[in-house]
């Protein structure tokens, strides 16, 4: 099974490119949940194509008065009334109730109808394409491996999961054949992509209301592997462990487009790895550090954004361009220009008296990462954290962890549970990670009391920290210390 003839990988190719005919006949096309980040960046990739856009959302936010302004029709209201009888596709993001009656409508009413990651799939296979996964780390990642590939030359095409700083938005119209796509792990969308290469950053579980287990979710990675197109390669953290997966397994789940070929394995990591980091220091407010990668070294790049974990999003970026023809002195540029991806590690305020800064860091990794950055930027300085946690299977599922990540903060303030998709869950709540913290120095507190509670302290460095609706105090928070530094 490992060599199949050439013949039938090339008829596998030609079927994986007929779906994208049919995307070039769209005209007219509807988003079901067209305000969130993923699918609002497809949405302007068919609005960059000439295609009428419409959708629906929940609530209005700024990113969906952006893509009114853009020229998309969206409205609030779960009415199928409002759905244009002649799209010639509606896509949804698998976030949506089951109940929803516009997706109910659609259905059926026997439109086609897609998820975002089955298009995303199609896309991937009509375009030379690298594709960025992980638990942690995929977003700047993917937002950074665009910013080199258009650094040095390349005008890709790039679809993200957060707004890119340099690009001022979560989408880039490429005019080359090259794309990247952030891979996510979320409903197993990663497994519809078809990419040339792939990154895996972090495979530390999440979505165990997914995939049931620890062991599902990181198989699922190596099945990722196998969905790289023949010839393909990856790159993998030096640390990961991804199990392998026999022969007897693929012909059990019999799907057509398993990679059986060769497919090259590469490592990267801070100091062991094909591709590593060597020399690390910070100078001025600044990691730098030395890349050492396929025998060729870049000395004493300055990265403008902080933390180890960065260094390492930097050596996989590095990594993919490098596979894709980019230059190194145009590395080095990229890497040192790139300012990164808003509410990551994203500066409010950054004055001798007193730092702000907003992070969407909703795993206990992402916050442990988070506050050791901080801790490195600002030595014996007081960090005072405001975390709110994401989704009650997360907080059922990861609540030591959170308490320990907390722990490493001097003071922090706790807020209820934001459910985004789910639904209340009996005996869940923040108290749980609470109760785990060891520190003294805890409060839990509603929403609403933040900006009273932060007004009685001492604040020297702030961090706010979660997925939900935390980052709607972040205006709040710099207009009420504005008059202070």
């Amino acid at each position: 099974m490992c060599n199949l003839p050439f013949t039938i990988y090339y008829l596998l190719f030609t079927i994986y490119h007929l779906p994208l005919k049919a995307l070039n006949e769209i005209r007219k096309i509807y988003f079901v949940g067209i305000g969130g980040i993923g699918m609002s960046a497809l949405a302007r990739y068919f609005l960059g194509r000439g295609v009428e856009v419409f959708g629906y959302d929940r609530t209005e936010t700024e990113l969906t008065k952006t893509l009114a302004s853009e020229g998309m029709q969206v409205h609030y209201e779960d009415d199928a009334n409002y759905i244009p009888r002649d799209i010639d596709l509606a896509v949804f993001t698998p976030a949506i109730p089951k109940d929803h009656a516009e997706l109910n409508w659609l259905f059926a009413h026997n439109y086609e109808v897609l998820k975002r990651s089955q298009v995303l799939g199609i896309i991937s296979r009509g375009m030379r394409t690298i594709a960025i996964s992980g638990t942690h780390g995929k977003t700047t990642t993917s937002a950074l491996t665009a910013h080199l590939l258009r650094t040095g030359g390349v005008d890709c095409t790039a679809f993200l999961g957060g707004i890119s700083v340099d690009l001022g938005s979560n989408f880039a119209q490429g005019k080359s054949d090259w794309a990247v796509i952030e891979a996510d792990e979320y409903d197993r969308s990663f497994l519809q992509l078809r990419p040339d290469i792939a990154a895996i950053m972090s495979v530390d579980p999440d979505h165990l209301d997914i995939y049931g287990d620890e062991k599902e979710f990181i198989q699922n990675f190596s099945i990722f592997i196998r969905k790289i197109k023949l010839g393909g390669v990856y790159f993998q953290k030096a640390d990961l462990q991804l199990p392998e997966l026999s022969p007897v397994w693929f012909e059990e789940k019999r799907p057509e487009d398993w990679n059986l070929g060769t497919i090259e394995r590469h490592t990267f990591g801070i100091g062991e790895g094909e591709f590593n980091a060597k020399n690390i220091r910070v100078a001025d407010g600044r990691y730098v550090f030395d890349l050492s990668a396929d025998g060729v070294e870049i000395k004493d790049i300055r990265m403008a954004t902080p933390g180890r974990h960065n260094i390492e999003n930097a050596l996989a970026a590095s990594a993919a361009v490098l596979r894709a023809g980019v230059g190194v002195d145009a590395i080095k540029k990229g890497l040192e220009s790139f300012r990164g991806i808003k509410r990551r590690f994203e500066f409010i305020i950054n004055k001798k008296n007193l730092v702000y800064i907003d992070d969407y860091a909703h795993h206990p990794t992402e916050l442990k990462s988070a506050i050791e950055a901080a801790r490195g930027l600002f030595p014996g300085k007081k960090l005072t954290v405001i975390f709110q946690p994401h989704l009650f299977s997360r907080t059922r599922d990861f609540q030591e962890g959170f308490a320990e990540a907390l722990d490493r903060a001097d003071e922090v303030l706790l807020l209820d549970i934001y459910p985004a998709r789910e639904k209340p869950m009996e005996g869940i709540t923040s108290k749980l990670i609470f109760d785990k913290m060891k520190s003294s120095r805890k409060e839990l507190i509603a929403k609403p009391d933040v900006l009273k509670a932060l007004s009685d302290k001492k604040i020297e460095v702030l961090m706010t920290m979660g997925a939900g609706d935390i980052d709607t105090l972040v205006g709040q928070i710099k207009k009420m210390f504005s008059g202070k530094v």
